[in-house]
């Protein structure tokens, strides 16, 4: 049975995103990002979201889930899953293949083994007519809710109790509401001998910032978006915010940057390595080798 969607994972700096954007132009897709800070517009640079790389002969390669929210706006797990079923459904509907393309593995996981993930906000009602219980009550609630409760310590701990009643009733409601489209995916990881993708890291670090990536962080924040905010983003925006509020110089900056990038690569492949073990089949590709991909890719869409 043909697959319908291709997934091309690995880890920064591997360039999936320029073979993901090549095999939609051939083979008419549409690319789909699973990137967690992608979403958010003006975060370009130090995000990787090289827009350009989406044109290939003069044509615009469409893509979903860039630039789609506010940097001062929260962007859950729930909203990703929610707004890719919606987006991949469409793509299929219209006969358009959908190349999903990241390397924000918690992003790749929620479609790939379609996570349960319930939108569970505060719901002081409920807290209010919970409070009242005693803790023998909450966990028998809890227990008819989820028979498998897999933390224990939700069981002991009041506030816990109340917060995981409150999580499986959003839970119940939320698996009523969204419609998961059936998936059957191919999934492609693009790898680099350890040594070249220290140094394609190191490059690519050295011309995004001679791109103006300290200028980038420095606008956002003259928007007003908060150090603070800034720094939740991790990596490129944490240690430029640092330099930028003086708390590091240009040199320890550039240093420390480039070693947690490189260590942020190192999780990401752990995290592949993960996903493998659950089940999740992954083919590995040589980054230089985009032949391979494309045939392999062809083989399993017939």
């Amino acid at each position: 049975m043909a697959k319908n969607m291709i997934v091309i994972l690995g880890a920064t700096a591997s360039g999936k995103t320029a073979l993901a954007v090549r095999l939609a132009y051939e083979l008419k897709g549409e690319i789909i990002s699973a990137d967690s800070r992608q979403v958010y517009r003006g975060m370009d640079l130090g995000t990787g979201k090289d827009l350009n790389q989406y044109v290939i002969d003069e044509k615009k390669i469409n893509y979903h889930l860039i630039d789609v929210v506010d940097p001062r706006d929260e962007f859950s797990l729930f909203d990703f899953q929610k707004q890719f079923y919606e987006i991949f459904t469409d793509l299929r509907q219209k006969n358009i293949l959908p190349i999903m393309v990241g390397g924000t593995g918690l992003y790749l996981e929620a479609v790939l083994t379609a996570y349960d993930l319930p939108i569970a906000p505060r719901d002081e009602s409920l807290r209010k007519e919970l409070s009242v219980k005693s803790k023998q009550d909450l966990q028998e609630m809890l227990l008819s809710l989820k028979p498998n409760v897999h933390n224990k310590t939700d069981l002991e701990d009041q506030e816990r109790l109340i917060r995981a009643i409150e999580i499986e009733l959003a839970r119940n409601i939320a698996a009523n509401k969204i419609y998961k489209p059936d998936i059957d995916a191919v999934v492609f990881g693009i790898r680099w001998e350890r040594k070249v993708l220290r140094q394609r890291i190191t490059n690519r670090l050295e011309e995004r910032l001679n791109q103006g990536m300290v200028e980038e962080v420095k606008s956002l924040n003259e928007r007003g978006i908060s150090w603070q905010r800034l720094e939740s983003f991790g990596l490129e925006y944490r240690f430029i915010s640092m330099y930028l509020q003086n708390k590091i110089n240009y040199e320890e900056m550039t240093q420390e940057l480039n070693t947690g990038i490189h260590q942020f690569a190192k999780r990401q492949e752990t995290w592949f390595r993960r996903m493998e073990k659950k089940n999740i089949t992954i083919k590995w590709i040589n980054g230089d080798d985009y032949d391979t991909l494309k045939e392999h890719a062809v083989k399993y869409l017939r």
